[in-house]
């Protein structure tokens, strides 16, 4: 299982994210989670949208630079320590994580963590044994 999400390369320039929105929300797509990253020229914006395939059109046909890359994302209990035992599974099983992100839903009191690894196949079957949920694409677009 994986979740598509959606990633766009910005100058750092005033108004380019706000170009991205606009574009986004006059084509009625829904950002479910957003996380940016940058430097002192340009920034990687990751996003999980309610429309991904549609996102990827909409912002490609304005001149940005986008591709999909697919991510897992699970749920967890949003108490202490839940995060750190699944970094703990992820680490004792050599899993390498390249960037995290998370966000609580609207119809749960439960966290959404977005994850994406080095190996996801290998780290779906971690998480089916030790019973951590992962969310179908579904699941979380339609959060």
């Amino acid at each position: 299982m994986s979740v598509k999400q959606i990633n766009v390369f910005l100058e750092n320039e005033p108004g380019r994210l706000a170009e991205v929105t606009s574009a986004l929300s006059k084509a009625k797509i829904d950002i479910r989670a957003i996380y940016v990253t940058d430097s002192t020229s340009y920034g990687i914006l990751r996003m999980i949208v309610n429309q991904p395939d549609d996102a990827k059109i909409v912002l490609q046909n304005k001149g940005f630079t986008v591709n999909v890359s697919h991510v897992i994302a699970v749920e967890l209990k949003d108490v202490p320590g839940t995060l750190d035992k699944v970094l703990g599974i992820l680490s004792d099983n050599g899993v390498q994580l390249e960037y995290l992100y998370a966000f609580v839903g609207r119809a749960s009191t439960d966290a959404v963590v977005v994850l994406r690894v080095d190996d996801r196949p290998k780290t779906l079957e971690i998480f089916e044994k030790n019973g951590i949920r992962v969310l179908d694409d579904k699941e979380v677009y339609g959060i």
